[in-house]
């Protein structure tokens, strides 16, 4: 797995092969990745589901850290929850910084909805939800649609902002990784605090009307 995610970091998924994996991760021949995961996309499945592990128990310790000091927490500090743990991970980890690397465009440029992506890839950890149902309390102002298109939006900027940052030289160290992490926070707290305008609900109201 890690040996898959140094390669598609370095060149793509779509550049890889299951050939250069098995020998980039020393092994004989490719029936020892038949073996344990079938074929490519039972690795891939594997490499996620084993790095959100990793970021299910860090948003967890995170998110409980922060609820015991309120159990209505603000807005930012719930986008901190949003952002800190793959941070977090990547900065003590250079593996798991690869695969944020390898696989943040994943998410970021799905067709579908990213928040689904999410979902799917991550399952339904505890923290996720949440997470989740503290970040929909915080937001009244935004109806059911509104909401998702915003959280749509919001997962996408995270993902490609943490895979961009990720892949810079001193990512995660010094004053500059402080200020990427809190410029990021920012940037999620305008985006899903801002008002919905006269416009957008206008055109909201005429798409519904003619469905």
């Amino acid at each position: 797995m890690r040996a898959a995610e140094k390669l598609i970091a370095k060149k793509g998924i779509e550049n890889v092969s299951i050939r250069e994996i098995v020998e980039v991760s020393g092994q004989k021949n490719q029936s020892a990745l038949q073996y344990h995961f079938e074929n490519m996309q039972g690795l891939i499945k594997a490499i996620h589901e084993s790095r959100n592990e990793e970021i299910h128990e860090k948003r967890a310790a995170i998110l409980e850290e922060i609820l015991a000091k309120n159990k209505k927490p603000a807005l930012r500090d719930l986008c901190k929850v949003m952002i800190l743990p793959t941070f977090l991970l990547a900065k003590s980890n250079p593996a798991f910084r690869r695969f944020v690397v390898a696989f943040g465009h994943e998410i970021a440029l799905t067709p579908n909805s990213a928040l689904s992506l999410v979902e799917e890839k991550e399952g339904h950890g505890t923290s996720a939800l949440q997470t989740g149902e503290l970040l929909r309390a915080a937001l009244p102002h935004l109806n059911s649609g509104a909401y998702l298109q915003r959280m749509d939006s919001a997962v996408r900027l995270c993902s490609i902002s943490m895979s961009h940052h990720s892949r810079q030289k001193s990512a995660f160290h010094g004053p500059r990784a402080d200020l990427f992490l809190n410029n990021l926070i920012d940037e999620l707290v305008g985006l899903l605090s801002a008002p919905v305008s006269k416009e957008t609900l206008t055109i909201t109201k005429s798409i519904r009307t003619k469905s």
